[in-house]
This record gives structure tokens, sequence and C-alpha cells, in this order.
């Protein structure tokens, strides 16, 4: 890489400080003045040496984002056929960058413009030439490759971020690695300082993927109790989004599906040897929550107008997580559940944390600090972090998602696949479980979602769902399912052993093939009790 230039601009004189050094580039500012001074752009571009066979990889926004290995021409189409007033409707582009990012143009498109968060590389066969961010607590990093311009863009997200007199602030930390992919993210990690929290690779069951919100006290227990039916127990039992009256009221349950309340489930659970684990979404309210109604000034605003953050449920909102009594309410709901025995929490929708900047912050900061909250909550307890920028949970959550949520039809209807990077889809997550497996071990522990083997509820065929459970195996550290295993007939209990085997495996070396077919051949080499083995996957 070599400097084409750096832009900063602000609404009044900063002092900026550049540094280049093996390999690390560094750009700081300092307002010298008086007054607070307004950023209103902060960039560095650099040439770039690219062929025509390397494979280009940039990371996605959040956790749900789909971030495949890309070819030299190939560009992300999301969202580019949608209506505004579907977009604004169903606020599409809140889940993902759209809300806030500068537009891509046709013209760049047509280049083969490719663009991402923290970090993206280049793979030559097994040669990876990473490029990654160091300062994303600072503010989020977007970076823009142009393969027909021979260019990589770094561009900080520090739009109307104010610089205090004497303030310094850290803008853009960049570092360029080159060599095998351990080496890169190894070398990555350390300069970073980051380690992923101690964290055990785990077996275990969530509610979701079978009866979603429809779920019951009759169901939860009937899926505990067959449970004992499997081969391998489970570590983790979750049961997630449906027991909340509303999303956002944490603090109850739907009586008329939980007469009795969580508690006992709780202790059931555990009674079974398993760690108890819950599902909220603490930065979120749905409009028909009580929380909704009787807290408005919870909530951040745009304008006269409460931040959209979705269309799940009756669509939802973003909490401010700075106001004190959102900090309480959260902190009082995470303890209700602590207090009840549940010591996994699975942290839902955290990006709506972020969805504004504020002058003393941008959306990088408040992602860091929101993180550090929930972390503070938790305690010794474990997080699974989901719809989270990546970048801010490296060291804070013990389990992350790494995908959009698995999809019980693959890959949706066609008119779909023209919606949003963040939409449920099968493939989309295999995809991401293979192309962010770099991260597991070293950021936190990787949940590739759920793998399913059941017959019924789902029109994934055997070959999908094989192939589903063995990428979730191999590249993830949490094999969850959401199947009734009391229905397993004893090839799938054979089956669901195997999975639990192959979880321990070594993986070696993966080679992708062609990344222009719909349906990638990927060839992944690995040892599994002491035998080296290799398994080819259509992903």
């Amino acid at each position: 890489m070599e400097l084409l230039r750096n832009v900063v601009k602000a609404s009044g004189p900063v002092q900026s400080e550049e540094r280049w050094v093996g390999g690390r580039y560094t750009l700081r500012l300092r307002n010298p003045g008086p007054e607070a001074v307004e950023l209103e752009e902060l960039s560095a571009l650099f040439t770039l040496n690219c062929r025509q066979a390397d494979a280009f990889f940039l990371n996605g926004y959040q956790s749900w984002t789909y971030s495949p290995e890309r070819t030299r021409r190939q560009f992300d189409a999301a969202m580019r056929y949608v209506p505004k007033l579907l977009d604004r409707k169903f606020g599409l582009s809140q889940y993902g960058d759209g809300y806030f990012s500068d537009p891509v143009y046709s013209r760049q498109l047509r280049q083969g413009y490719k663009k991402g968060y923290s970090y993206a590389y280049i793979r030559r066969g097994q040669l990876y030439d990473l490029f990654a961010s160091l300062a994303e607590d600072t503010g989020f990093t977007r970076i823009g490759i142009t393969p027909g311009e021979e260019s990589i863009l770094f561009k900080k997200d520090c739009h109307h971020r104010f610089l205090q007199p004497g303030e310094e602030y850290l803008g853009l930390d960049l570092l360029e690695l080159e060599g095998s992919e351990d080496s890169v993210f190894d070398g990555w990690f350390a300069v970073m300082g980051v380690k992923a929290l101690p964290a055990r690779p785990k077996i275990g069951y969530t509610s979701w993927y079978n009866c979603y919100q429809n779920i019951s006290e009759e169901q939860i227990l009937r899926d505990l109790e067959g449970m004992k039916t499997l081969p391998v127990k489970p570590q983790i039992f979750q049961i997630d989004d449906g027991f909340e009256p509303f999303v956002g009221d944490w603090l109850e349950v739907n009586p008329r599906k939980f007469p009795n309340g969580l508690e006992p489930i709780v202790q059931k659970i555990l009674a079974e040897g398993c760690q108890a684990g819950i599902w909220l979404a603490p930065f979120v309210a749905e409009k028909d929550s009580a929380l909704y109604r009787e807290h408005p000034e919870w909530f951040q605003y745009k304008g006269p107008d409460r931040v959209y953050t979705g269309s799940n449920w009756s669509g939802h909102y973003a909490l401010d997580p700075y106001h004190p009594e959102v900090r309480d309410y959260i902190r009082r709901s995470i303890q209700h559940y602590k207090d009840m025995g549940v010591t996994l929490f699975k942290l839902d929708f955290l990006y709506a944390a972020c969805m504004n900047s504020r002058p003393d912050k941008t959306r990088g900061e408040i992602m860091a600090e929101s993180m550090d909250f929930l972390r503070d909550c938790c305690g010794d307890c474990g997080i699974l972090g989901c719809g989270v920028p990546l970048a801010s949970a490296f060291g804070r959550v013990e389990y992350c998602r790494i995908g959009p949520d698995m999809s019980l039809d693959f890959d949706d209807k066609p008119f779909m696949r023209a919606l949003h990077n963040e939409r449920p889809s099968t493939l989309h997550t295999q995809r991401n479980t293979l192309y962010r497996r770099q991260l597991d071990g070293r950021a936190f522990r990787n949940d590739p979602d759920v793998f399913l083997l059941r017959d019924e509820n789902t029109s994934l065929t055997d070959e999908q769902k094989h192939t589903l459970a063995i990428v979730n195996a191999l590249f993830g550290s949490v094999l969850f399912s959401s199947d009734d295993f009391g229905k397993y007939d004893e090839k799938k209990r054979r089956l669901f052993a195997a999975l639990c085997e192959l979880q321990g495996a070594q993986v070696l070396s993966v080679e992708t093939g062609s990344l222009r077919e719909r349906l990638r051949t990927v060839i992944v080499r690995y040892t599994l009790n002491g035998q080296e083995r290799a398994i080819e996957l259509n992903l």
C-alpha cells in the first residue's frame, strides 16, 4: 500500500499528526483552539495491487450482515431495487449501515466496488493481505475497495463529532499484514491487545427455530424432557424470544404462555445439569410494549420522532443507552434473571444502541461503551452477543453470532434476495460462518446459529441440513439446535453424537472453488482423533 492522500475536514482548525511505521498507519487529531471544532470528514486513500484471480473479503457492518468472499467484479447489490417507501415502512436500512453511511453509486458498483467495516483482506491462494483497524472504539472505520481503480479507502465514521479545546482524538489506526491466514490474524489481535474471554465450545438447545415466539411452558418442558434422549447432553438450554408480554417488558412474562412464571422452569433446567440461558434485546422496545407507552423520554430521537430500528414484532425503537433510567432498567432486568439462576444471556439487536451519534461520541464510541455497560451488568455470567457491530464485541463477550439468522427455506424467495444484507438466509449464514472463522477463539467464540436434523417444520433438503450441521460443527464454537429431540430416531441420535465429536476437530486448511458459482465447492481438511481427513461441501 502507498498513501495517495488523506482528508481531514473540520469546522475549524485542527492539528493532525500522521505516522507510518512497519505497516501501521496512524492519524491523530488535536484541537488547538479555544472553541469546539466539528469533524466533517476523516479518510485516507491508498494504492492497492489487485490481480484478476484475487478473492476479496470485507467484513460487514454487524453480526447479521452478509460477508462473503467476492471476485474482482462482484459487488454488493442489496437494496438497489427496493423502493424508498418500502424501505421506510419496514426499516430495512436500519438493520445495517444504510441508515447512516454514504450512498454507493452505480458507477462504483460497475467497477466492482466493495465496502465493509473494521477489517478486510485480499486472498491469493493461501496468502492473505489483511487490512485492519486498531481503533474501532473511537469510531467505526469504513473500508472501500475499488479493484478497477486499484485503491482502498479507509473512512472514519466521525461526522458531527466535536473536539473540545485541547482534546486529542485517534482517528485512523490501520495495520497491513501479509502472510498465512493464522499469521495475519494472530498478528492483528496481538497488536490490538485483544484476547477472547475464557469460554469453552458449547452444545446447546435454543427454542427459536421451531416455535419462534409461539413458545409456552408446556413446549419448553417437553423439549427439556426430550433432551434426555440424546447420547450427548447439551450444556446450555436457552429460552429465546416469546416469554415476555412484548419486547421491552422484561420484568414480566406472558401469563397465558407461562402461568407459573419462568423461575420453576429455570430450576428444572439447572436440575438437569444445564446452564440456563435467556434471550433479551436490551436496547430496543416494540411499539406495543408498556415501556414504549409509559417512557417516551427513554428513547433516542431524530427530530421529533423516535428512532425506528426495524419492523420485527409491532415495530421496534431504540432506547438511549446513556439515559440513567434506561441503564437502571437494563441492569434490573438482567439481575432479575440472574436471581433465578440464569447464567447465559443472549443479548440481541445490540446495534440499536448506536443508531445516533452524539456531539461528544461517535457511533463506535457509543457501541463500545454500551458493550462495556452490558459486560458490567452481566458480571461473571456469559454473554452471547447478537446483532452487534463485531469489533465492538471483541474481547467483551464470551460468544457472538457471526451471521444472519438461518432460514427454514434455505435462501428465501427470489424477490426477498434483493432486500437488506441482514435478512435471514441459511446460505448466507453458512458463508459467514466460513469467512468469519478467523474470529473464533481470537475475538470470542463464534456462534454460527443453529442446525436442524428434524424432518418437520422445514423445507431444507437432507443435503442442506447436513451441510449446515457440518459447517457449524467445524467452524463454530456454539453448536445449537432447536429440534424436539424427543422425536429423534436412532439414526438422528447417532448423527447428533457425530456432530458433537466433529466440534472437536482441528481445521488444517480451507480450499474454495470458483466464487462465480451460486453454490461454491469448499474442501476442508482437518484432523479428528489423530486422523487427517477431508470433506467437500457446497456452500
